[in-house]
């Protein structure tokens, strides 16, 4: 079976749970998919990388869910999600391309 990229994982993570939280109109629920996605990738960072590029990324993940809310009242909800799932996609692809 082909193993799904944290970089992949974490962007999923990151709109996934946005997507259900809007659509079930459930927060909690959304914060279960957001956090299952990046305990998936806090998993794979650590395998591929060390537990100190998995803390250092899992942090960025964190920040990108937190720093989605002020942006998304500049651009909208979509493309503050959007946005930061890219870059967290981008960040971890260069964090470990090397490593993996």
């Amino acid at each position: 079976m082909a193993k799904i990229p944290a970089s992949v994982v974490a962007a999923s993570g990151l709109v996934g749970g946005y997507a259900i939280a809007r659509w079930t109109k459930k927060r909690p629920l959304g914060g279960v998919v957001l956090a299952g996605a990046g305990a998936l990738a806090a998993r794979e960072w650590q395998q591929v990388a060390g537990g100190k590029t998995a803390a250092g990324l899992t942090a960025a993940y964190v920040a990108a869910f937190a720093g989605s809310h002020p942006l998304a009242k500049k651009v909208g909800a979509w493309p503050a999600v959007f946005g930061v799932a890219g870059a967290m996609a981008g960040t971890s692809w260069a964090v470990t391309r090397s490593k993996g």
